[in-house]
């Protein structure tokens, strides 16, 4: 497949970050408000389309019509620095570990087979495309589609770090990437609008297939009576401490990140492919995620009762938007052919969750979640965890951070499965 080649960069009408910064937050504070509007027509829009795909979508049209530029703002690298961390503290600061533990192996289960279903999909899916329509799925050097794929594997098996590694690691050109970028958020969005559906009837499907979910019940309420017990009217001095307690612990997670990943890196040669554990991305997730579960055992979790969680969940759709400013939506229409190969991919990671739910009588808990903390990670599995119930978000981030750390290695295999198939 011939990709075309990229034009000289266009300033944007927009260039002050701070203003860009603006319009994103205004843009989020507009969805939001439309969403939990009353007015029927609302109502039945956002039945329809999840609101977390117009939080990526809106901000892709403002860069696609040159109103602002995700390439050149710095606002995605200042999200995924600052408020990614403090956002993963802030919303495993009142995990129940304990009570996690107790929903038993299940949720790995549907985890390791959304996994599995993104590995054996993206091979799968270009031998089936590649029968009809050969040169949709060739291409050479930088821009061969099965480059560009290795990095929907990397955002599909843990998120926007792996996605980064896989186009560093297989060379993908930028115009390429900037398409499958667009790609992985449409597709996995239409996933995610399937999933959200199936959550708001998983008490029928889970009786339908026998599945157990008292387990799932009995963290909720637990989690639910801990909000009732420690909420309070939110003070200047509960907003500082959540601030102190998310960007402290970043800034420590900084601090062991500038240390661990050049120090693990001297052990490799130059040039070569290094394991995501070099990554200063990697441990900054890793430790933040840590110093959250570490303070969940300390009075510290009582931060929940005046908002910590929700300050976290804000920073995470601050971050969905300056994601969605790197997407290309032109691509949607004028590069519409590789939407249908994502999609045949998404099919067999959910055709086999599916199959493998009805088997094992997985809760539907279990497959949405175990589903997004591979297709989303970070930024999707709280949201879709909370999708069940707001005191469920911490799950999600429990099995987004598993997905991370698997994310480079699987999402490595499936590139080298892409190119043995490849035409």
């Amino acid at each position: 497949m011939s990709i075309p080649a990229t034009s000289a960069a266009v300033a944007p009408l927009i260039t002050n970050d701070a203003v860009v910064f603006g319009l994103l937050v205004v843009t989020l504070g507009a969805i939001f408000l439309t969403e939990s509007s009353d007015k029927p027509g609302w109502r039945r829009f956002y039945k329809v389309v999840p609101s977390l795909l117009v939080c990526y979508f809106l901000p892709s049209v403002f860069n696609s019509i040159g109103l602002i530029s995700g390439e050149q703002s710095n606002l995605y690298f200042v999200a995924s620095r600052y408020l990614l961390p403090a956002s993963l503290v802030l919303l495993t600061l009142t995990i129940d570990l304990p009570g996690i533990l107790r929903l038993g192996p299940k949720a790995i289960i549907m985890f390791l087979t959304g996994t599995i279903g993104v590995v054996i999909g993206g091979p799968l899916s270009i031998l089936l495309i590649s029968a009809v329509d050969p040169e949709l799925v060739g291409g050479q050097g930088p821009d061969a589609v099965w480059r560009g794929m290795t990095t929907v594997a990397g955002s599909w098996i843990g998120g926007g770090a792996n996605q980064a590694a896989m186009k560093e690691a297989f060379g993908v050109g930028d115009r390429l990437f900037s398409i499958m970028v667009t790609v992985d958020v449409i597709v996995a969005n239409v996933w995610m609008a399937v999933l959200l559906g199936m959550a708001g009837r998983s008490d029928d499907i889970d009786n339908r297939i026998g599945a157990d979910n008292t387990a799932i019940a009995a963290l909720t309420h637990k989690m639910q009576d801990f909000q009732a017990q420690v909420a309070k009217v939110t003070s200047l001095t509960d907003l500082m401490a959540i601030a102190a307690v998310g960007f402290g612990i970043t800034a420590i997670g900084h601090l062991g990140a500038d240390w661990l990943a050049p120090w693990l890196k001297s052990g490799y040669a130059p040039g070569a492919e290094l394991p995501f554990y070099t990554s200063g991305f990697f441990w900054l997730v890793v430790i933040a995620t840590t110093g959250g579960l570490l303070l969940s055992f300390t009075p510290a979790r009582n931060l929940e009762g005046a908002g910590a969680s929700k300050v976290g969940s804000a920073f995470l759709y601050i971050l969905v938007a300056t994601i969605g400013m790197k997407m290309d939506i032109t691509a949607v229409v004028s590069e519409w052919k590789l939407f249908v190969v994502g999609g045949v991919w998404i099919s067999v990671h959910a055709t086999l969750l599916l199959v493998v739910a009805r088997l094992i009588r997985a809760p539907t808990f279990f497959l949405a979640v175990g589903s997004q903390a591979n297709i989303g990670g970070a930024a999707s599995a709280p949201i879709m965890a909370a999708a069940f119930h707001p005191a469920l978000a911490p799950v999600g981030v429990m099995l987004a951070v598993l997905g991370y750390a698997l994310g480079t290695y699987m999402a490595g295999l499936t590139g080298y499965l892409m190119q043995a198939v490849a035409p």
